[in-house]
């Protein structure tokens, strides 16, 4: 069974003629034939009725024709894959994303590679704190999305283009507030539980960023489920500014007003590379469009 066999087939099986399936081709009428012949010789049965003036399908040959389609399609992109590979692309590339930055702000950047690029898989890889720069240096990612915080001992090993900025904001449930009818300070909820994100990298070891010493404290591996908790007036702590500002419009959240710590962490998101590393030709593409994107 050849493909080529399966193509004269299939154009035959959608003309209805012999002649018309030759014009499409390129083809003689007798070499379609002739292929067609051989396919059934091949599978021990008959693709087409014969009896009539147009070429009909049997039973046997319309289950075989919308396999064959399938079968014809996946080689196609078969050889799409084949060519963009040939020509030096890469198979997949991987963006390691810090948590607290807001995807939807990049969905048509994103949209856009993926329409451009539809051979090559990109990798979305969500990291916490220092995670996504760790993934980029250790070779995990092409490039990473991170605010500057998190980076700032690793300036002269990578490259960075501001994308936007955002916040990490101190907020309670409406319920812990009640409890704490008295809340001035941060001291005042040594009792309660600060939720806190894992960092997923190493560069927090040993360090605890905003949490103050006798705090209580849970450990989550992620925004959503932090998020959960603090609704649930499990305990207090950073969010996103995305995330707290959704809870604070739907009145399951507060934004603290704590005066002896900072209740508003302003951040930078830079999108980043190696500095001296030559991507490949679809890294470099999608290095270049972030360049140039303003959100």
């Amino acid at each position: 069974m050849k493909l080529e066999q399966l193509s004269m087939f299939v154009t035959v099986a959608q003309v209805g003629s012999l002649s018309e399936a030759s014009a499409l081709l390129h083809k003689t009428q007798p070499a379609i034939s002739q292929g067609i012949k051989q396919l059934e010789n091949t599978l021990n049965f008959a693709l087409f009725s014969r009896n009539g003036y147009r070429l009909e399908l049997t039973s046997a040959g319309k289950t075989m024709f919308h396999k064959a389609m399938k079968l014809l399609d996946d080689a196609a992109q078969l050889k799409q894959v084949a060519h963009h590979i040939a020509q030096g692309n890469e198979v997949s590339i991987t963006i390691a994303i810090e948590a607290s930055f807001n995807l939807k702000g990049i969905l048509p950047l994103l949209k856009n590679m993926q329409n451009q690029f539809s051979e090559t898989q990109i990798i979305i890889r969500q990291e916490y704190i220092t995670g996504a720069i760790e993934a980029l240096l250790d070779g995990g990612a092409d490039l990473c999305i991170t605010p500057t915080m998190e980076f700032s001992a690793q300036e002269e090993k990578i490259e960075k283009h501001l994308l936007n900025s955002g916040s990490l904001i101190n907020v309670a449930s409406p319920l812990l507030l009640k409890r704490n009818p008295n809340l001035r300070q941060a001291t005042d909820l040594l009792n309660e539980y600060q939720i806190i994100v894992q960092d997923s990298g190493t560069g927090s070891k040993n360090i605890e960023w905003g949490v103050q010493q006798g705090q209580r404290r849970w450990y989550v591996n992620d925004f959503p489920t932090k998020k959960m908790l603090i609704e649930s007036a499990m305990g207090w702590g950073k969010l996103p500014g995305y995330l707290a500002d959704e809870g604070i419009a739907n009145n399951t959240l507060k934004m603290l007003s704590l005066s002896d710590v900072q209740n508003i962490t302003p951040l930078k998101y830079y999108i980043i590379k190696k500095r001296g590393e030559v991507l490949g030709p679809v890294a470099e593409a999608v290095w270049e469009q972030f360049k140039n994107y303003q959100i």
